[in-house]
């Protein structure tokens, strides 16, 4: 057992899992750069102190996750365990110097290297910063709007539920669309990642709500950001991650778990 700091960099957009309910995948950097996951925390039941935010420094007792084999993997000491949380490493102006300190000491720009990496099992590497040489699209696809039914039905508590206005349970939403960059890495090499970023999922959710349930407005507030915004003026790079299932069988394992989008140093913020 071992109290650990780790500044948060990613959230996941909350999927049902019959042992945790709700499972929310948390990532981030140690203090050292190396990269950490923290699962399962039940984000939403914790108390409004113990919620923490991206580029929040937090301390928490970690100990290596036993049933995930992926190095970088831990878990709270106890699903109880409290969650200290400490600095915030704020946006000082469009460089974002201090967070590009210790999100970037280690970009990735080859697909192909990340993924032998992922595979030798004595590098085993499940979490990367990549930057892509282009950003082709964003896909917006339609998928099923409910949860797996077998899934609820083994849920026996209401750990996965949030109270609405009228004061009765409503499960987590499961978004009606999976967004997916289209890319290519320096050497060519394209593919197609889906995105899992809690933050793409919130804004969907908040811009249909804006726009009174219009699907294809939400979506094109979704393109607008990821496109518009982060692929034609900021300096993007992607967090990735690989899933546990697939991490030494689909031949490519990662799938983007969040997105690093200062605007472009200028000459004049070098100094």
């Amino acid at each position: 057992m071992a109290r650990t700091k780790v500044l948060i960099t990613v959230k996941t957009y909350p999927s049902l899992s019959p042992k945790y309910d709700e499972l929310v995948c948390t990532a981030g950097f140690r203090e050292d750069g190396r990269w950490i996951r923290i699962y399962p925390i039940p984000f939403r039941k914790k108390s409004y102190s113990q919620q923490y935010s991206k580029y929040q420094w937090i301390e928490v007792d970690l100990v290596k996750n036993k049933s995930d084999f992926r190095k970088e993997s831990f878990r709270p000491v106890s699903i109880d365990s409290e969650i200290n949380i400490l600095d915030t490493i704020k946006a000082d102006g469009d460089s974002w110097k201090e967070r590009r300190k210790i999100a970037l000491q280690k970009v990735y720009t080859d697909l192909k290297k990340l993924i032998g990496e992922a595979k030798d099992n004595s590098i085993g590497t499940s979490l990367a910063v990549f930057k892509p040489a282009e950003i082709k699209k964003l896909e917006i696809k339609e998928v099923s709007r409910e949860w797996d039914q077998k899934k609820l039905q083994k849920m026996q508590q209401c750990n996965l539920f949030e109270m609405n206005n009228e004061g009765k349970f409503e499960v987590v939403k499961k978004l009606p669309y999976k967004f997916s960059y289209k890319l290519i890495d320096e050497n060519g090499v394209e593919s197609t990642m889906m995105i899992e970023d809690w933050e793409i999922g919130q804004l969907y959710w908040n811009s249909l709500k804006r726009h009174n349930g219009d699907e294809k407005k939400a979506c094109a507030d979704v393109r607008k950001k990821y496109m518009d915004d982060f692929v034609k003026t900021k300096d993007l790079y992607l967090f990735l991650g690989t899933t546990l299932v697939h991490h030494n069988t689909a031949p490519n394992p990662f799938v983007i778990i969040g997105t690093f989008h200062p605007k472009h140093i200028s000459q004049t913020s070098l100094f």
